[in-house]
């Protein structure tokens, strides 16, 4: 065990002094049989009222670079002080290279100061400590919804990187976990980084328009209503700095298939989408048509590439064949809500070709107009919106629709413009609105602090998080239908 800085000191003093107080004020004794104290008070859900410094933040085995970056600007409400439990590593060290990188650059630094604790019993040590009052796990995926629970149990706030879950076994322990934080008033909330692009925002905002878009079709399990692709890459640049993975984040058991991985964002886009502000009874008003899972394949050199390590681990030989790593990520998810038919798709590549990265297409399908985002070549990579009307539709007056409907977003999204394209019109974003990837990451940390000051997450929200670990965990059990593997 190596303890960085130590937590015991102070507050260690202080807690004893206080616990040695309660016990004569409220006459509770120890018994030599057990060696606890009786009677013992549990402790108080931690509340919030906005006040600068008062949510501590226990980050937990940060195993994936999402760690560092919801910690790439500070909030008034967040302190300072953050605590880092994991087990001795590559891992920790990455977290805290970034962590170190944000707090010495030049524009906008950060000033994080931050207590690591290493150990085998890093978990449990938090637990025994608990610092802090929110726990942000971001990493191996393997004990993650272990780790919620027993958060939950110990009465402690929780900001979770997706997913939470990546076993079909262990949807009821999440589920439980997430109804025993609502009872308790404890808020346990995921890290939707996607619903913060503005091309998606005002694909979102445009649906809600008749006069350009019509109604949302029903569509069928060929041709979804809506539909999601997301594609994403092993090696890449993060902070302008090549990106290491772990060895583990290729282990399916560990990190999770792309079916249960990176499509958790894509169902959580169609619901907010096509039916915002609404929960979703995952057990009347959904249902899973099909799941299909296929492999990407890495050569000894490409996976040297991406982790350093020159051979794969033993516990990777279960998924090499003919010298080549399997790696199941790529997946794909048809199913209906209230009969709307979705399709969420993910494909991982090695590597993105020159000047190319990850990408997202998407599609909604109205009565009088598709609203589509394209982010390939033509649009130099970068997410763009199109309103294209469909056949039969009158292109005038969607046309003379969507500039009024332009102008009646202007005071939520000044400088909205559009421009003729080949197959309708393109919505051109002021450059004010691509604050990129890396960015959302705060802006959902900023809404969880609003939760946080509130109170309580939304009811839809709530109902909507159990409902996308359903489809998601329902796709990958008829996913494993239709391989050996």
């Amino acid at each position: 065990m190596n303890l960085r800085k130590s937590m015991l000191t102070k507050s260690l003093i202080r807690a004893v002094a206080t616990a040695f107080a309660i016990a004569i004020v409220s006459g509770a004794c120890t018994s030599p049989q057990s060696g606890k104290m009786e009677d013992k008070q549990e402790e108080d859900i931690p509340k919030f009222s906005g006040e600068k410094g008062e949510v501590v933040l226990m980050t937990v085995d940060p195993g994936h670079f999402h760690s560092a970056l919801v910690q790439k600007f500070m909030y008034p409400q967040i302190s300072p002080k953050a605590y880092v439990f994991a087990p001795e590593g590559d891992d920790v060290q990455q977290h805290l290279s970034k962590i170190e990188l944000y707090n010495s650059r030049e524009d906008q630094p950060t000033n994080w100061e931050e207590v690591v604790y290493t150990g085998d019993d890093f978990f449990e040590k938090m637990l025994a400590e608990k610092p802090g009052n929110v726990m942000m796990v971001a990493g191996n995926n393997g004990k993650k919804t272990e780790y919620i629970s027993e958060a939950v149990k110990n009465n402690i706030h929780v900001l979770a990187d997706k997913p939470m879950v990546i076993e079909p076994a262990e949807f009821e322990l999440l589920k439980s976990a997430l109804e025993e934080a609502d009872k308790k008033g404890l808020l346990v909330y995921d890290i939707m980084t996607e619903r913060f692009e503005i091309s998606t925002i005002m694909q979102k905002e445009l649906s809600a328009f008749p006069e350009v878009f019509g109604d949302l079709e029903k569509g069928t399990p060929e041709n979804p209503a809506i539909s999601k692709e997301s594609v994403h890459h092993f090696f890449k640049y993060v902070s302008g700095l090549p990106l290491k993975r772990p060895t583990w984040f290729f282990d399916i058991k560990q990190q999770g298939e792309g079916i249960v991985d990176v499509s958790t964002h894509l169902v959580d886009l169609i619901l907010w989408e096509c039916f915002p502000e609404q929960g979703i009874d995952y057990k009347t008003e959904t249902e899973v048509i099909s799941g299909k899972r296929w492999p990407t394949s890495l050569s000894s050199t490409q996976f040297e590439k991406v982790t350093g390590e020159t051979q794969f681990p033993d516990f990777l030989n279960k998924d090499v064949v003919n010298d080549s790593l399997q790696v199941y990520a790529n997946g794909e998810i048809i199913f209906t809500t209230r009969g709307v038919h979705g399709k969420a798709s993910v494909i991982w590549n090695f590597e993105a070709p020159e000047g190319a990265k990850d990408t997202h297409f998407s599609m909604m399908r109205g009565t009088k107009a598709n609203l589509i985002i394209r982010q390939d070549a033509p649009q130099n990579y970068q997410p763009t919106l199109y309103v294209e009307p469909v056949a039969g539709s009158d292109a005038a007056s969607i046309e003379a629709g969507l500039k009024s409907t332009l102008a009646s977003l202007a005071n939520k999204y000044p400088g909205m413009e559009m421009k003729k394209s080949d197959n309708g019109w393109e919505i051109i974003i002021p450059e004010k609105y691509k604050n990129g990837h890396e960015a959302h990451f705060s802006q959902v940390t900023e809404k969880y602090l609003e939760y946080l000051k509130e109170g309580k997450i939304p009811d839809w929200e709530k109902q909507n998080i159990i409902t996308k670990y359903f489809i998601t965990t329902e796709a990958y059990k008829l996913s494993h239908q239709n391989t050996s593997n």
